[in-house]
Protein backbone atom coordinates (compact mmCIF):
# COMPACT_ATOMS: atom_id res chain seq x y z
CA UNK A 1 0.00 0.00 0.00
CA UNK A 2 1.30 3.42 -1.29
CA UNK A 3 2.34 6.06 1.69
CA UNK A 4 -0.18 9.10 1.97
CA UNK A 5 1.98 11.82 -0.18
CA UNK A 6 3.11 15.29 1.94
CA UNK A 7 3.80 18.79 0.75
CA UNK A 8 5.47 21.04 2.82
CA UNK A 9 5.52 24.70 1.57
CA UNK A 10 6.19 28.66 2.24
CA UNK A 11 4.55 31.82 1.77
CA UNK A 12 5.42 35.56 2.84
CA UNK A 13 7.00 35.12 6.07
CA UNK A 14 10.12 34.18 8.72
CA UNK A 15 9.75 30.38 7.13
CA UNK A 16 9.96 29.45 11.50
CA UNK A 17 6.98 26.87 11.06
CA UNK A 18 8.53 25.02 8.21
CA UNK A 19 11.72 24.95 10.55
CA UNK A 20 9.72 23.68 13.28
CA UNK A 21 9.50 20.19 10.66
CA UNK A 22 13.36 20.26 10.79
CA UNK A 23 13.80 20.15 14.23
CA UNK A 24 11.28 17.29 14.79
CA UNK A 25 14.70 15.72 13.77
CA UNK A 26 13.50 11.87 15.52
CA UNK A 27 10.50 12.29 15.02
CA UNK A 28 10.81 13.65 11.55
CA UNK A 29 12.56 10.25 10.44
CA UNK A 30 10.16 8.30 11.80
CA UNK A 31 7.46 10.62 9.90
CA UNK A 32 9.11 9.97 6.72
CA UNK A 33 8.47 6.17 7.37
CA UNK A 34 4.95 6.53 7.70
CA UNK A 35 4.51 9.31 4.76
CA UNK A 36 6.40 10.38 1.67
CA UNK A 37 7.59 14.14 1.10
CA UNK A 38 7.07 15.21 -2.00
CA UNK A 39 7.94 18.12 -2.07
CA UNK A 40 9.52 20.49 1.15
CA UNK A 41 12.09 22.40 -1.13
CA UNK A 42 13.47 23.94 2.08
CA UNK A 43 14.34 20.57 3.04
CA UNK A 44 15.26 18.96 -0.86
CA UNK A 45 16.21 20.86 -4.03
CA UNK A 46 14.74 17.35 -5.52
CA UNK A 47 10.74 17.73 -5.27
CA UNK A 48 7.75 16.64 -7.36
CA UNK A 49 6.26 20.24 -7.96
CA UNK A 50 3.10 18.96 -9.57
CA UNK A 51 2.42 15.83 -8.37
CA UNK A 52 -1.28 15.45 -6.22
CA UNK A 53 -0.75 15.26 -2.37
CA UNK A 54 -2.67 14.03 0.12
CA UNK A 55 -2.30 16.68 2.79
CA UNK A 56 -0.24 19.92 2.23
CA UNK A 57 0.88 22.03 4.93
CA UNK A 58 1.48 25.91 4.64
CA UNK A 59 3.30 28.70 6.02
CA UNK A 60 2.93 32.23 5.79
CA UNK A 61 1.08 34.82 4.53
CA UNK A 62 -0.62 35.62 1.32
CA UNK A 63 0.87 39.32 0.31
CA UNK A 64 1.41 39.12 -3.58
CA UNK A 65 -0.18 37.75 -6.38
CA UNK A 66 2.64 35.26 -6.74
CA UNK A 67 1.03 34.33 -3.01
CA UNK A 68 -2.17 33.87 -4.26
CA UNK A 69 -1.21 32.16 -7.73
CA UNK A 70 0.47 29.36 -5.77
CA UNK A 71 -1.54 29.47 -2.70
CA UNK A 72 -4.61 27.70 -5.09
CA UNK A 73 -2.40 25.77 -6.98
CA UNK A 74 -1.45 23.87 -4.36
CA UNK A 75 -5.00 23.41 -2.51
CA UNK A 76 -5.79 22.26 -6.90
CA UNK A 77 -3.14 19.38 -6.26
CA UNK A 78 -3.76 18.37 -2.45
CA UNK A 79 -6.82 16.50 -0.49
CA UNK A 80 -6.16 18.43 2.27
CA UNK A 81 -4.70 21.54 3.38
CA UNK A 82 -2.99 22.54 6.91
CA UNK A 83 -2.34 26.37 7.90
CA UNK A 84 0.55 26.23 9.52
CA UNK A 85 1.36 28.86 11.71
CA UNK A 86 0.02 31.96 12.84
CA UNK A 87 0.70 33.71 9.96
CA UNK A 88 -1.02 31.35 8.00
CA UNK A 89 -4.50 31.18 10.35
CA UNK A 90 -5.20 34.80 11.58
CA UNK A 91 -2.50 37.10 9.09
CA UNK A 92 0.31 37.54 11.36
CA UNK A 93 2.52 40.60 12.00
CA UNK A 94 2.74 41.71 8.30
CA UNK A 95 -1.01 42.21 8.05
CA UNK A 96 -1.12 45.23 10.66
CA UNK A 97 -0.76 47.68 7.81
CA UNK A 98 -4.14 45.49 5.65
CA UNK A 99 -6.30 48.74 5.83
CA UNK A 100 -4.14 50.98 5.05
CA UNK A 101 -3.41 52.42 1.05
CA UNK A 102 -0.89 50.42 -0.33
CA UNK A 103 -0.06 52.43 -2.95
CA UNK A 104 1.19 55.43 -0.64
CA UNK A 105 3.22 52.80 1.76
CA UNK A 106 4.66 51.09 -1.25
CA UNK A 107 5.64 55.02 -2.49
CA UNK A 108 6.79 55.80 1.12
CA UNK A 109 9.31 52.98 1.74
CA UNK A 110 10.13 52.22 -1.95
CA UNK A 111 9.80 55.74 -3.78
CA UNK A 112 9.19 55.50 -7.65
CA UNK A 113 10.14 51.82 -7.60
CA UNK A 114 7.06 50.70 -5.14
CA UNK A 115 4.72 50.66 -8.71
CA UNK A 116 7.04 47.90 -10.23
CA UNK A 117 6.66 45.79 -6.54
CA UNK A 118 4.15 42.74 -6.40
CA UNK A 119 2.53 43.98 -2.73
CA UNK A 120 -0.61 43.15 -1.66
CA UNK A 121 -2.66 43.64 1.69
CA UNK A 122 -1.51 40.21 4.13
CA UNK A 123 -4.31 37.76 4.28
CA UNK A 124 -4.56 34.73 6.23
CA UNK A 125 -4.87 31.84 4.12
CA UNK A 126 -8.47 30.77 4.74
CA UNK A 127 -9.53 34.76 3.15
CA UNK A 128 -8.35 32.78 -0.22
CA UNK A 129 -8.88 29.19 0.13
CA UNK A 130 -10.33 26.83 1.92
CA UNK A 131 -8.17 25.00 4.66
CA UNK A 132 -9.04 21.70 6.30
CA UNK A 133 -6.88 22.47 9.49
CA UNK A 134 -5.40 25.38 11.38
CA UNK A 135 -2.10 24.71 13.15
CA UNK A 136 -1.34 28.24 14.84
CA UNK A 137 1.62 29.27 16.64
CA UNK A 138 4.62 31.57 16.32
CA UNK A 139 6.11 29.09 15.47
CA UNK A 140 3.90 26.23 16.14
CA UNK A 141 4.77 23.93 18.96
CA UNK A 142 6.36 20.56 17.84
CA UNK A 143 4.10 18.66 19.63
CA UNK A 144 0.63 19.83 18.01
CA UNK A 145 2.24 18.96 14.33
CA UNK A 146 3.24 15.37 15.87
CA UNK A 147 -0.14 14.78 16.88
CA UNK A 148 -1.50 16.59 13.32
CA UNK A 149 0.02 14.28 11.05
CA UNK A 150 -0.58 11.33 13.17
CA UNK A 151 -4.36 12.09 13.74
CA UNK A 152 -4.73 12.61 9.96
CA UNK A 153 -3.22 9.52 9.29
CA UNK A 154 -5.39 7.62 10.97
CA UNK A 155 -8.56 9.75 9.27
CA UNK A 156 -9.58 11.53 12.54
CA UNK A 157 -9.05 15.51 13.53
CA UNK A 158 -6.98 16.44 15.60
CA UNK A 159 -7.87 17.93 19.08
CA UNK A 160 -6.34 21.20 20.36
CA UNK A 161 -7.03 23.24 23.35
CA UNK A 162 -9.55 26.39 22.99
CA UNK A 163 -9.23 27.50 26.58
CA UNK A 164 -6.76 30.37 26.71
CA UNK A 165 -3.28 30.36 28.19
CA UNK A 166 -4.69 31.62 31.61
CA UNK A 167 -5.64 27.89 32.06
CA UNK A 168 -1.86 26.41 31.05
CA UNK A 169 -0.84 29.61 34.10
CA UNK A 170 -2.84 28.18 36.64
CA UNK A 171 -2.39 24.16 36.11
CA UNK A 172 1.73 24.78 36.43
CA UNK A 173 1.52 27.43 39.32
CA UNK A 174 2.66 30.58 37.86
CA UNK A 175 2.32 34.19 39.00
CA UNK A 176 -0.17 36.05 37.51
CA UNK A 177 1.30 38.73 35.93
CA UNK A 178 -1.48 40.60 35.24
CA UNK A 179 -3.02 40.56 38.65
CA UNK A 180 0.26 40.69 40.58
CA UNK A 181 2.56 43.11 38.57
CA UNK A 182 -0.43 45.04 36.44
CA UNK A 183 1.70 43.84 33.22
CA UNK A 184 -0.12 43.62 29.92
CA UNK A 185 -0.44 40.28 29.75
CA UNK A 186 -2.75 38.69 26.78
CA UNK A 187 -2.90 35.23 28.31
CA UNK A 188 -6.96 35.78 29.17
CA UNK A 189 -7.41 35.56 25.79
CA UNK A 190 -5.11 34.23 23.42
CA UNK A 191 -5.39 30.31 22.66
CA UNK A 192 -3.80 27.53 24.71
CA UNK A 193 -1.19 24.99 23.48
CA UNK A 194 2.21 26.74 24.27
CA UNK A 195 2.34 25.69 28.06
CA UNK A 196 2.34 28.92 29.01
CA UNK A 197 5.81 29.77 28.02
CA UNK A 198 6.30 33.30 27.99
CA UNK A 199 4.27 33.61 31.50
CA UNK A 200 7.00 30.65 33.01
CA UNK A 201 9.59 32.93 32.51
CA UNK A 202 8.34 36.05 33.76
CA UNK A 203 7.47 37.35 29.90
CA UNK A 204 3.49 38.45 29.51
CA UNK A 205 1.73 36.88 26.91
CA UNK A 206 1.66 39.01 23.60
CA UNK A 207 -1.04 37.10 21.97
CA UNK A 208 0.77 35.32 19.37
CA UNK A 209 -0.82 31.99 19.52
CA UNK A 210 -3.96 34.06 18.24
CA UNK A 211 -7.74 33.81 20.38
CA UNK A 212 -9.29 31.18 22.24
CA UNK A 213 -12.48 30.49 21.62
CA UNK A 214 -13.47 29.65 25.22
CA UNK A 215 -12.15 32.97 26.24
CA UNK A 216 -14.54 35.58 28.54
CA UNK A 217 -13.29 38.60 26.59
CA UNK A 218 -15.61 40.92 28.89
CA UNK A 219 -14.34 39.91 32.25
CA UNK A 220 -11.38 39.77 30.76
CA UNK A 221 -11.22 43.25 29.45
CA UNK A 222 -13.05 44.37 33.28
CA UNK A 223 -9.46 43.13 34.63
CA UNK A 224 -7.45 45.04 32.43
CA UNK A 225 -9.58 48.13 33.55
CA UNK A 226 -9.03 47.60 37.05
CA UNK A 227 -5.50 47.83 36.23
CA UNK A 228 -5.86 50.92 34.54
CA UNK A 229 -4.83 49.23 31.06
CA UNK A 230 -6.89 51.36 28.77
CA UNK A 231 -9.15 48.63 26.15
CA UNK A 232 -8.18 50.50 23.01
CA UNK A 233 -4.40 49.27 24.29
CA UNK A 234 -4.79 45.81 24.92
CA UNK A 235 -7.37 45.65 21.49
CA UNK A 236 -3.77 47.29 19.64
CA UNK A 237 -1.97 44.63 21.03
CA UNK A 238 -3.89 41.79 20.19
CA UNK A 239 -4.39 43.22 16.61
CA UNK A 240 -0.53 42.79 16.27
CA UNK A 241 -0.66 38.76 15.52
CA UNK A 242 -4.35 39.09 14.48
CA UNK A 243 -5.52 42.00 13.29
CA UNK A 244 -9.49 40.75 12.63
CA UNK A 245 -9.28 39.51 16.53
CA UNK A 246 -9.40 43.28 18.41
CA UNK A 247 -12.39 44.58 16.58
CA UNK A 248 -15.01 43.61 18.94
CA UNK A 249 -12.54 43.82 22.13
Amino acid sequence: MAKPTLGVFGLTGCAGDQLVILNCEDELLELTELVDIKDFLMASSGNDTSCQLDVALVDGAVLSQRDEDMLKRIRERSRLLVALGTCAVWGGVASLDRNQDRTRLLEDVYGEMGKKYDSLPARALHEVVNVDLSITGCPIEKDQLISAVASLLQGDPPLYPKYPVCTECRMREYNCLLIERGEICCGPLTVAGCQARCPGLNVPCVGCRGPADDANVESAMNMFGEKGIPREEIAAKLRTFAPAWGVNV
